[in-house]
C-alpha cells in the first residue's frame, strides 16, 4: 500500500482519472475517426494493449483476490475446494451475463424490421455497461490506494477499451446510442465516482467480488471488441499494442519491487 498517499488524495485521483475517462467517453467517434490513421489501427493498438491487461493483470488480480477472500472467511467458514473457486464463479457470472447481452442485442436487432431498435433490449444493454463504467470508477480511488501505477496502467487500457465498447453499441443503436446512450455512459462513470465518495468499499470480500464481476465482464468485452475478424484488424498495431502494454507493465512491477 502506498503509504504517502491518502485516502482524500486518492478519492480526488480517482476524481481525476474519472473525468478523463468521461472525456474519452464522448471523444470516442472522433477519435475512432483520427485523420490519416485507419480505424483497424486504432481498433488493434487498443486490443493489444487490452489483452496484455487481462493475460498480466487482471488473471493475476483474480487470483490475489481469491486468496483475500480466503484469509477473510478463514475464521468464519470452513474453507473448501468450492469456496477456493467462488471468486472465479463470480467473473464467469459477470461474463455470462454479457455474452447474454450481446446474444439479445444481436438477435433482436437482426428481426427487427426496418432496422427499428427494441427499446427494452437497448435499455437493457445500455443499463448493463452503465453499471459496467460504475463498477470501474467506484473501484478507482482503491486501486490507486494500493498502486498508482497499476491504476494508472488500467485506466489507460480501460480508456481504449471504451473507444472499441462504443463502435460496437453505435452499431448496433445507431440511432438510439448517440442521442442518449454515450451521455448517460459517461454520467455512470461520474456516479460510480460519487457512490465511492458517499459509501466507499471497506470490506476485502466486497471489494474482491466486486472486482471479479468487473473482471469476467471485462474478459468478454475484450475478447469480443479488441479480436475482430481478420477485416477489422492489423495484427502487426495489435502486437505492438500488446508489447507496449506488457513492457510497461514490467517496468512498473520492477520499480516497485
Amino acid at each position: 500500500m502506498d503509504a504517502g498517499l491518502t485516502a482524500t488524495q486518492s478519492l480526488l485521483g480517482a476524481l481525476v482519472v474519472s473525468l478523463l475517462l468521461a472525456a474519452l467517453h464522448l471523444a470516442a467517434p472522433r477519435i475512432r475517426r483520427l485523420p490519416f490513421v485507419p480505424e483497424d489501427v486504432t481498433g488493434s493498438f487498443a486490443g493489444g494493449l487490452a489483452v496484455a491487461y487481462v493475460f498480466l493483470h487482471l488473471l493475476p488480480e483474480l487470483a490475489e483476490g481469491n486468496e483475500a477472500i480466503g484469509e477473510a472467511l478463514r475464521d468464519v467458514v470452513e474453507l473448501t475446494p468450492l469456496l477456493d473457486l467462488a471468486i472465479f464463479l463470480v467473473a464467469l457470472a459477470g461474463f455470462a451475463a454479457f455474452y447474454g447481452l450481446e446474444r439479445l442485442a444481436r438477435l433482436h436487432t437482426a428481426h427487427s424490421a426496418g432496422g427499428r431498435e427494441p427499446a427494452g433490449v437497448y435499455w437493457l444493454h445500455l443499463g448493463s455497461f452503465m453499471v459496467y463504467n460504475g463498477l470501474i470508477t467506484y473501484t478507482m480511488a482503491l486501486r490507486l490506494r494500493t498502486g498508482v501505477a497499476f491504476a494508472v496502467l488500467f485506466a489507460i487500457a480501460m480508456g481504449l477499451h471504451f473507444v472499441l465498447t462504443d463502435r460496437s453499441l453505435e452499431e448496433h443503436y445507431p440511432r438510439r446510442f448517440p442521442r442518449s446512450g454515450r451521455v448517460l455512459l459517461t454520467l455512470a462513470l461520474l456516479a460510480g465516482w460519487v457512490l465511492d465518495a458517499l459509501f466507499a468499499p471497506t470490506s476485502t470480500v466486497v471489494v474482491a467480488l466486486l472486482t471479479a464481476l468487473l473482471g469476467g465482464s471485462i474478459l468478454l468485452n475484450v475478447f469480443k471488441e479488441e479480436l475482430p475478424s481478420t477485416g477489422r484488424s492489423s495484427y502487426r498495431w495489435f502486437l505492438a499494442g500488446l508489447a507496449l502494454y506488457a513492457a510497461l507493465l514490467a517496468l512498473v512491477t520492477a520499480v516497485g519491487e
